[in-house]
């Protein structure tokens, strides 16, 4: 039987129609408006004046000046880990040619990726710069033909952060524009005057930007709909407290609304870990929204077994999942966890690795969506299509069983469109 030891506010569902309701009206103002609408919002909300919203090469040049060339160094190692991994994953999705269910019949499928596609990289009191390279890296190792961008500016000026400029440069994307909110999401799903439309839009933001990808889904594709930024941990009596508890704030200072959840079968460890949360927040820079999410989200639990914990996290199916466990037992757990958006397997492995530089992607489901989805990836970008041939032989093999089916159902266009087929064939063999 689970037992809390540090317990969080229940997180309900807040009456949402007000957002839905606000972000309606910015798609359909950007929908009847175009440019003017998302100038109108940059200086709304960003005390932006820019006319031209595409970044120009320039712009880019500049940033790279104002960047230290350690950091773009930093950029381009961590770079160079996710295009590997992302390269490894594009072999395993290949085309299917010349299966045979039946003689004469051939079918297969090609992994086509999509024309086009928009990396939306948030802005916000951050440079997450991080998640430029997260999003545009795999989109083009997928071989997407045009990889756009798009992040909110500094407020107060024209510019997006000059990092995450860089970093979408890095990436290889091939228009950035200097736009954000949802009405950057309604201009890449309708097009503007300046704003070509795209297939496929991607990357984390805020509720405005989550709500929009919601409401403009079907116009054009979506990675998934994000929540709150969490982290679980699954301990026993031999992890390191200090370690879990810095793994639990690089969740929390996210925002307000992030979760750190330990769970573990140790209630000396569990003591160690809150005891060592409170006294690491106060070195914390975003100590403010870090405790503010601790307090209100953070959770400890205990639970009797490993097995309950494993049954535990499968249920809540987490974004990050650490396990940091007896090496006896970790296999066992890591073969019996089923629902994660990522998994970081032993104590040396942190999350915040994954979050920057290990090469796997830190765009993830959250709220319960690993029971259904994975993250960002290769695969992301792409589209199973499949397609079939047939000899005469096969045609008229199985044209009559398609005729029987489709006249169980009541079709009986689908059926004469089997039959004239074999009627064809057979007046021809007269």
């Amino acid at each position: 039987m689970i037992k809390a030891l540090k317990t969080a506010k229940e997180r309900t569902e807040a009456d949402r129609s007000a957002l839905r309701r606000t972000v309606s009206e910015i798609i359909d103002y950007v929908i009847k408006n175009g440019d003017t609408a998302l100038k109108e919002y940059n200086r709304k909300f960003d005390d932006c004046h820019r006319d031209a919203l595409m970044v120009s090469k320039a712009e880019i040049e500049k940033a790279y000046s104002q960047v230290p060339d350690a950091e773009v160094s930093d950029m381009k190692r961590a770079a160079a880990h996710i295009r590997a991994f992302a390269q490894a994953q594009r072999e395993t999705v290949g085309g299917l040619e010349h299966f045979s269910p039946a003689e004469g019949i051939n079918l297969g499928h090609k992994a086509i990726a999509v024309d086009s596609c928009c990396c939306y990289v948030p802005g916000g009191g951050y440079p997450l710069y991080s998640t430029a390279l997260m999003l545009g890296i795999p989109a083009k190792v997928a071989g997407v033909r045009r990889v756009a961008a798009c992040s909110p500016v500094m407020k107060g000026t024209a510019d997006i952060h000059p990092k995450t400029l860089v970093a979408m440069d890095i990436a290889g994307i091939d228009e950035i524009y200097a736009i954000g909110g949802a009405q950057a999401i309604a201009a890449f799903s309708y097009g503007t005057e300046q704003v070509k439309p795209v297939n496929l839009i991607v990357g984390p933001g805020n509720s405005f930007v989550t709500e929009a990808k919601r409401q403009c889904y079907g116009k054009v594709g979506i990675d998934f709909v994000a929540g709150p930024s969490e982290v679980l941990v699954i301990a026993d009596g031999q992890a390191d407290a200090e370690i879990i508890a810095a793994d639990l704030l690089a969740q929390s200072e996210h925002d307000r609304e992030a979760k750190g959840l330990l769970v573990t079968t140790d209630e000396r460890l569990g003591r160690e870990v809150e005891a060592a949360v409170m006294r690491q927040l106060l070195t914390l820079d975003t100590e403010e929204i870090a405790r503010s999410s601790w307090n209100d989200f953070g959770e400890i639990l205990l639970a009797d077994t490993l097995e309950e914990a494993v049954a535990f996290a499968n249920e809540y199916a987490p974004e990050h999942l650490e396990v940091n466990v007896e090496a006896a037992g970790q296999e066992l757990v890591v073969e019996a966890l089923r629902n994660y958006g990522s998994l970081f397997i032993g104590g040396n492995t942190a999350e915040v690795f994954g979050d920057y530089a290990s090469g796997t992607n830190h765009t993830l489901p959250t709220l319960g969506a690993a029971r259904y989805t994975g993250g960002v990836w290769v695969g992301t970008f792409l589209k199973i299509c499949t397609h079939q041939s047939m000899s005469r032989e096969a045609m008229m093999e199985i044209a009559p069983l398609v005729s029987r089916m489709a006249r169980g159902e009541g079709l009986t266009g689908h059926a004469r469109a089997a039959e004239i087929r074999m009627e064809k064939e057979a007046q021809g063999a007269q």
